[in-house]
């Protein structure tokens, strides 16, 4: 657990709260509305499917597709000069829901759009764990099963 974590960490709200207690537990949890049952994300008072403002918290299988994908190449913020290149992926839930996250496990030339990904959490503080993403076992371009070559490097 590292506990001088210099990059930007979420501030905790009551809204945001019980997403970021999950994440600490390890669990993907998102609203899910009670009416229609779309699961949402990011968090919002309403749903954007039925306008309805009940929902319930619900854990996700943490599973889905990478939808988009980008290595950054320059320091756009100095708190990740030390980790440039750095990929930033959308991920395509399995519920429904995308976000933005990490690939991690593998070099950035390895993922790419329409690999399958299973949530993996990077412990940075005390009370944050934040969701980031493994290529999943059975997709057979794991980190374990990847051979490194000379134009993988950079």
């Amino acid at each position: 657990m590292t506990m001088d974590y210099l990059k930007p960490l979420p501030t905790l709200t009551e809204s945001n709260r019980p997403f970021w207690v999950a994440a600490h537990d390890e669990r993907l949890c998102m609203q899910r509305c009670m009416s229609c049952q779309h699961v949402r994300f990011p968090i919002s008072h309403v749903c954007p499917r039925c306008l309805s403002y009940q929902f319930e918290w619900h854990e996700l299988s943490g599973r889905g597709v990478i939808y988009s994908y980008i290595v950054y190449h320059q320091v756009y913020n100095q708190a990740f000069k030390l980790d440039v290149p750095y990929n930033v992926a959308m991920i395509q839930l399995e519920e429904g829901p995308r976000m933005y996250s990490n690939i991690i496990g593998v070099p950035n030339s390895v993922p790419k759009v329409g690999d399958a990904v299973e949530v993996a959490f990077e412990r940075v503080t005390s009370e944050i764990a934040l969701p980031r993403f493994r290529l999943a076992k059975a997709h057979g371009r794991t980190a374990d099963s990847h051979q490194t070559s000379s134009m993988d490097a950079s």
